[in-house]
């Protein structure tokens, strides 16, 4: 397939190729493993792609790249950025920005990760915090745009989907014939970009999104065909924590997800610490919750070749704590 269109967004190949250049330019590839310890505890042949490694802990920061390049490129006159997040897409946003030279406020939910929270003030980001959610944080960060006169980055758009669709576009070219890829949803790029890049590559993978059984927006639109949304996502998976899901992701994922499975706190927790065990690399809670949801199908799946997304390594001590304990964390 030499073009790719769902939903109203459209890539070709030579695009996602091009996009993969610019983020190569400050983020390397990031490996991809087949971890024997982690195959034997789910009884197949398991890869992981390791988005944990990049410059800011997560896959978020290809998308602000290509988001913040053809914005500059585009429009040279916008005098600065905000956005709202738990962390990734903030820090994603901020190191662009920094690259750009253009100045980057950021609007978390009031107890965010501090470690996260830091990250971003270390990247050069003015933080603020407001709200009690994500949502709520949103929607705070879109009235600030207005009254200061910035340019509100929204947390889907098809140029961070087409960032963050490299580290797919690098999977799927390092490993072949893979039967399924699990990887968590929040607001949608991640599962989005590896849809486009199977399906521009001409592949049958199966994509399996994962999220939260507190936090089950996106399972809930997926079932339904259309935007659900939920008064609250208490989960302390922050990654997922969406209640409001985007119209524009929703259109692209019931169109070409397999299924959207939902795990427990619990689940995702073992999941950390199995990940710590088998591949010891440390994930956050939704850099793990992917392999949550392998585990709740390892019966599906065994014997097959598949991967999981750790999309992300920052987590914050006194979680990491609770967890290497054996319990798991609340919010």
């Amino acid at each position: 397939m030499t073009q790719w269109q769902s939903d109203g967004v459209t890539y070709t190949l030579d695009e996602l190729r091009a996009a993969g250049d610019l983020v190569h330019r400050h983020v390397p590839a990031t490996p991809q493993y087949a971890w024997p310890m982690l195959g034997a505890e789910l009884g197949g042949e398991v890869w992981v792609k390791h988005e944990n490694h990049t410059p800011t802990g997560a896959f978020k920061v290809r998308g602000g790249l290509t988001y913040v390049d053809r914005l500059v490129r585009e429009r040279p006159e916008v005098q600065g950025l905000i956005s709202a997040t738990r962390g990734n897409h903030g820090q994603s946003i901020a190191l662009a920005g920094r690259a750009a030279g253009v100045p980057v406020t950021i609007v978390a939910p009031h107890g965010n990760s501090p470690d996260k929270n830091a990250a971003m003030r270390a990247l050069g980001a003015e933080l603020i915090e407001h709200g009690r959610d994500f949502q709520e944080a949103r929607e705070h960060a879109a009235s600030l745009a207005d009254d200061r006169g910035l340019e509100m980055v929204p947390s889907f758009h098809p140029d961070l989907v087409l960032g963050v669709a490299t580290y797919a576009l690098e999977l799927f070219e390092a490993v072949g014939d893979i039967d399924a890829v699990y990887v968590p949803v929040g607001m949608g790029s991640g599962i989005c970009g590896l849809i486009a890049a199977r399906d521009l590559l001409g592949l049958s993978t199966e994509i399996v999104g994962v999220v939260a059984e507190r936090a089950p927006a996106t399972a809930l639109s997926f079932a339904a065909g259309e935007v659900v949304t939920t008064e609250t996502a208490d989960t302390f998976i922050d990654g997922v924590a969406c209640r409001v899901p985007d119209p524009t992701a929703i259109g692209i994922i019931t169109g070409g997800a397999a299924r959207i499975v939902q795990v427990s706190e619990d689940a995702c927790a073992a999941a950390i610490r199995l990940l710590l065990t088998t591949t010891h690399n440390l994930a956050e809670p939704a850099g793990a919750v992917a392999t949550a949801g392998l585990t709740v199908e390892r019966e599906r799946l065994r014997g097959q070749r598949v991967a999981t997304v750790m999309t992300g390594g920052n987590l914050d001590a006194h979680l990491l704590a609770e967890i290497l304990a054996g319990r798991t964390p609340t919010v």
